[in-house]
């Protein structure tokens, strides 16, 4: 029983990792990334439908990102879907593809993202916390089916997953503050 809930702690940590690490590709550094496109829906034929659905990326130089729809019909409903997402883009379009042009950032814009990046971080670590919390309700319950010493144990070893993941999520925010402020 301690093992399972040991195990289902170290996968919803897991989960919560990967799930800052998503967050994490969504915040633009100057460089094109179409990662940033995963949160752009478009109005397609009534629908709201996700744009890499829509459309095939490619980043033929690093400040540069073309969308190229399977649809050519879509290309105003996909400009007009970049143009009031809050990228901070000007998609240009040619009637067959959609440029994105990645402008420098400015010293200001990357001490902002920064810190959104921070919040992010922060709310991967309060879902591990929050996974940790329940996880250690769950092991005091057992108590009386379970030895004293099994439990503080396993509460151990909780503590441990949780050290470790909460530190795998301070080197990826370590890594993206690095690529943002990097001129």
């Amino acid at each position: 029983m301690i093992e399972e809930l040991l195990g289902d702690a170290e996968t919803k940590m897991d989960h919560a990792v990967e799930h800052v690490q998503g967050e994490f590709a969504t915040v633009r550094t100057g460089r094109a990334n179409p990662a940033i496109l995963h949160r752009v829906v478009v109005e397609y034929y009534g629908t709201q439908t996700p744009l890499q659905q829509l459309a095939s990326f490619s980043v033929p130089e690093p400040r540069l990102l073309v969308i190229q729809p399977y649809d050519k019909s879509s290309i105003g409903e996909i400009e007009k879907a970049l143009q009031t997402s809050e990228l901070g883009l000007n998609p240009s379009n040619d009637g067959t593809i959609i440029r994105l042009a990645f402008p420098p950032l400015t010293e200001e814009r990357r001490i902002e993202l920064t810190k959104v990046v921070r919040h992010m971080a922060e709310e991967g670590r309060i879902a591990i916390r929050n996974v940790r919390r329940h996880i250690k309700d769950d092991l005091e319950a057992l108590e009386g089916d379970v030895s004293d010493d099994d439990i503080h144990r396993a509460e151990d070893r909780l503590q441990e997953v949780t050290d470790r993941h909460t530190a795998r999520i301070d080197e990826l925010l370590e890594r993206k503050e690095q690529e943002l402020l990097e001129v």
